[in-house]
């Protein structure tokens, strides 16, 4: 660090030097004279005056040295360190909005494939009734009524059916969620309710929402 910065110094010195040179050297001519009286009147004086007089020049060159050039150069350096701290946060904040968006893409296309055929062919109701009548009986379905569909954000359409299952055993509320599991198109439930029967403490009455995600072309 100690090398950079002499380097740095001494390119400083340089190029401030160089347009003043030709007039430096006019004003070494002019002063010749005074340095050459300063130095006769120097040899005149007594050995405590000497070492007091080098004393005060050494503390005027430390602090001529620490306020010109010391003192800038820190607080050029604190600036740059600023800047480069700065610029890496920014960096860092640009990777975070760059790996966000590449976990919301890959959410996306994970989405995209859980979706069921948009269209006439489709039809989250029917999918629903025939899995029910196959594991707990027609009997057993109270009522499934299709909800209103919901247009979610980036093209999504959310199908719902709510529905009611009485009088049912724990065996065939497995059998109910399973068989809406391991449906062929991805259906979720996404609410249920469990109430004990009154009548009988061994069945229960169900209600569920279950739901499907289509992609809008």
């Amino acid at each position: 660090m100690m090398d950079r910065l002499r380097k740095i110094f001494a390119g400083i010195m340089a190029a401030l030097i160089k347009p003043i040179a030709p007039y430096a050297e006019r004003a070494n001519d002019a002063l010749a004279p005074l340095r050459e009286q300063l130095r006769v009147r120097y040899q005149k004086l007594e050995p405590r005056e000497r070492t007091l007089l080098k004393v005060a020049g050494i503390v005027f060159t430390v602090f001529i040295a620490y306020n010109l050039i010391y003192s800038p150069l820190m607080n050029w350096r604190d600036s740059i360190d600023t800047t480069i701290e700065t610029r890496q946060h920014e960096i860092g904040n640009v990777q975070h909005l760059v790996d966000t968006y590449l976990l919301r893409k890959k959410q996306l296309h994970d989405a995209e494939k859980n979706t069921v055929p948009i269209g006439k062919d489709f039809s989250l109701f029917s999918v629903i009734e025939k899995s029910l009548t196959t594991t707990v009986g027609h009997d057993k379905i109270a009522s499934i009524t299709p909800g209103a569909d919901r247009k979610l954000s980036d093209g999504f359409i959310q199908y719902n059916v709510e529905l009611k299952l009485q009088n049912v055993s724990l065996a065939q509320i497995v059998d109910a969620l399973y068989g809406v599991k391991t449906l062929t198109a991805p259906v979720a439930v996404s609410d249920m309710h469990i109430t004990r029967r009154l009548q009988d403490p061994h069945t229960y009455d169900v209600e569920m929402t279950c739901i499907a995600l289509a992609k809008s072309a």
